[in-house]
């Protein structure tokens, strides 16, 4: 898909920060951080027009009654796994799941705790392996925002604390403009290769960017690009990042990310979308991130 040129003012760009699109059933839905009362869900059938959705629930996948935490509803990913729906998410910095039987919600929280009861914790995202193995990525507030990652107990709600590994922290130049942070892990398997998609600096800075990071051991070392960022101020889009990716209904891996209102605006952040792809470099499979990126507007606000 090309880049999208909407010339209809009554549209609007679509207001989720760190998005991420699920594919069910022929279906689009995305979630993001957005709502003071919750995470919102819109729907498309094309990646490009999103409507609302009337589920009762003022749009609402997760309502903040139903969940640990009063505010701070933040990056929210969705999967369907063994015929249910569960949102890893976080909530007063502190890393949440719950679960529905609609990507539409609602979501409810069983027992409504962090998963890490007592320690700042944000952006968790749920990796499956080959095996069957569930992982959980997530950053730590230490050092900084580093990024870790642990087993996750077959409920894929339960931690195993004892599985606890670092993976990646602040190390290279362009991830120093401020402050120390990596965060927004993204995971993906190519060929027995772990690719993990990240973002660097403070989400309010011009220069958040994404960049890739990969392992052939998900609990060994992870080995940074040397040529990040992948993406930093595409066209006229500054603040890029928290990605995740997703393949299209046509099989195709694309990516989700946000970026500021303008150059001079940081909120609301709104929506893009790029293609992912791979490209053979020395026999090696890298991960590139397409720069024309498409802009998805709301079609029913």
């Amino acid at each position: 898909m090309s880049i999208s040129i909407i010339s209809q003012e009554s549209f609007k760009n679509v207001p989720l920060a760190d998005p991420f699109i699920l594919l069910y059933e022929g279906t689009y839905y995305a979630y993001g951080t957005g709502s003071p009362d919750g995470i919102e869900v819109i729907t498309s059938n094309d990646l490009i027009n999103w409507n609302r959705v009337d589920n009762g629930r003022n749009g609402l996948a997760l309502h903040k009654n139903d969940s640990y935490g009063e505010k701070w509803f933040w990056a929210p990913e969705v999967y369907f796994v063994n015929g249910k729906f569960y949102m890893y998410y976080s909530a007063e910095e502190h890393m949440c799941v719950a679960t529905s039987d609609s990507p539409l919600g609602p979501f409810v929280q069983d027992i409504k705790q962090p998963m890490l009861p007592g320690e700042k914790t944000i952006d968790n995202t749920l990796f499956i392996d080959e095996d069957g193995t569930p992982y959980l990525f997530f950053d730590r507030f230490n050092d900084g925002l580093n990024i870790w990652v642990a087993e996750l107990e077959d409920d894929l709600k339960t931690i195993k604390k004892e599985t606890l590994h670092p993976c990646i922290h602040v190390s290279q130049e362009w991830e120093e403009v401020w402050p120390r942070v990596n965060e927004g892990a993204f995971v993906i398997k190519q060929n027995g290769t772990y690719y993990m998609t990240y973002s660097a600096n403070s989400y309010e800075s011009q220069y958040y960017g994404i960049g890739c990071a990969t392992a052939t051991d998900i609990m060994g070392e992870w080995t940074k690009y040397s040529h990040n960022p992948l993406l930093q101020i595409p066209g006229n889009l500054y603040g890029v990042g928290h990605s995740s990716m997703f393949k299209d209904n046509d099989g195709n891996w694309r990516i989700v990310f946000h970026a500021h209102q303008s150059e001079n605006e940081i909120h609301p952040r709104n929506m893009f979308i790029s293609k992912v792809y791979f490209k053979k470099i020395g026999g090696e499979d890298i991960l590139q991130i397409d720069p024309n990126f498409i802009t998805p507007v709301i079609v029913n606000d």
